[in-house]
């Protein structure tokens, strides 16, 4: 429906798909990552879901982790590199119509926006 745009794009983050309860050091549920009525995140949890959704984010498309490993380490947050300093869509990531110019072209949006709009939404989520 949105292939066509310049200006927004809608990319499933599958982290999530595959993710395993997390277990503690006697192979129990660690209750650390729940709230107390055992179905919501903790903040813990929620910590973990937006690190790791944010990484999906930066992921090509077709190449997106479809897990979480709830390790509690901030080292896996990862940065967007110099070659690729945007979040990735089906568009940049080399799919969708080959008729679509991916050089530069002059966009409405800019691309702080965008990193903006997407951390905050992760840090509205988180809350």
């Amino acid at each position: 429906r949105y292939e066509q745009r310049e200006d927004f794009a809608v990319v499933i983050q599958p982290f999530f798909r595959n993710t395993l309860l997390p277990l503690d050091s006697t192979s129990k549920p660690d209750m650390s990552f729940f709230a107390s009525d055992c179905f919501h995140f903790s903040v813990r949890g929620y910590a973990e879901m937006a690190m790791a959704l944010w990484n999906n984010m930066l992921d090509p498309v077709g190449e997106k982790q479809t897990y979480n490993n709830f390790t509690h380490d901030r080292s896996k947050l990862r940065c967007p590199n110099p070659e690729k300093p945007f979040l990735s869509t089906r568009r940049n990531s080399g799919f969708g119509n080959s008729d679509l110019s991916l050089e530069k072209t002059e966009s409405s949006v800019p691309y702080w926006a965008v990193i903006v709009t997407a951390v905050a939404g992760v840090l509205v989520g988180s809350l």
